[in-house]
């Protein structure tokens, strides 16, 4: 059952990238964020609204609960702040592949960490996603983006590892706390941060890119939901591996992909097609092997 969440996690997360491109274009990054953060404190509400009126503040009306909460807020908004402002420059079948990343650093910290192991068939998923990896960078380099020149390469580099120091925190909090609980919470927290971020950034640099609403902005919210509900309920399984679902979770490169190279029209459709097929592998074998 772990398995078919995280598929649909990785589903949900594909049109989530996909929407963030579009609301970005053209945009200002950090108000398309606060709208962003809005939108996923409104849709989890009810979770809050509920248990404040039976007079439960969340995580045992504890402190160090909020605290825990608070920590995984400032990790995902970090991550986020620079995932969308490299979002709005790269291509989508770059940006993609380099967020694909993730589970690479979160398979070494589950292993330290957690001290999980995989199988045959999951290894060899992971290596043919590295390989897969490896030549959707050199197709990326090809399109003028480098690690030496391009400073949104950093920041998507950046927000793949925040993203998987937030993967490897989420497992440790779920062991103690409900996976709605901690989604509506860090949902609230996320938005008072980002409140101020945007103050404070504001009186620093002043407006920066004008602001114009775009109807994707909500869709943003609406799948990350979705996918961080059923991310959520994935890991909550005893015998779920923060590994594997990590990994199946960045097939949502798939959907970016496939937006990038049919709609937008992005370069090397032939070669990021026979990518793509590789990471589909990849990801099948993981899929059997824990099955």
């Amino acid at each position: 059952m772990w398995i078919l969440l995280a598929v649909i996690s990785a589903i949900c997360l594909g049109f989530y990238d996909v929407f963030k491109k579009l609301s970005v274009k053209d945009n200002n990054v950090l108000v398309v964020l606060l709208w962003s953060t809005l939108f996923n404190a409104l849709f989890m509400s009810p979770e809050l609204v509920r248990g404040i009126l039976h007079g439960y503040w969340g995580f045992g009306n504890t402190l160090t609960g909020h605290l825990q909460i608070l920590i995984k807020s400032a990790i995902v908004l970090g991550s986020w702040l620079l995932g969308y402002a490299s979002i709005k420059h790269l291509p989508l079948t770059i940006q993609g592949p380099i967020n694909a990343t993730r589970p690479v650093l979160v398979l070494v910290g589950a292993l330290i960490v957690f001290g999980e192991r995989l199988n045959a068939l999951q290894w060899a998923g992971v290596i043919l996603g590295f390989i897969s990896l490896f030549f959707i960078s050199r197709i990326g380099a090809r399109e003028g983006f480098s690690l030496k020149h391009s400073k949104w390469i950093w920041m998507a580099v950046g927000a793949t590892c925040l993203g998987a120091v937030s993967a490897l925190y989420d497992k440790y909090l779920l062991r103690s706390y409900r996976p709605l609980e901690v989604q509506a919470w860090y949902s609230l927290y996320q938005l008072l941060i980002m409140g101020l971020t945007i103050t404070v950034i504001r009186r620093v640099q002043g407006n920066g890119t004008p602001f114009r609403w775009k109807w994707t902005i909500p869709c943003i919210s609406l799948f990350l939901t979705v996918a961080d509900i059923a991310y959520f309920y994935s890991l909550s399984f005893d015998d779920s591996m923060i590994a594997v679902v990590s990994m199946i979770r960045r097939g949502s490169v798939l959907v970016s992909f496939l937006f990038g190279v049919i709609v937008l029209r992005e370069k090397n459709v032939k070669a990021k097609i026979v990518d793509l097929s590789i990471l589909l592998l990849s990801l099948i074998l993981l899929v059997a092997g824990s099955s």
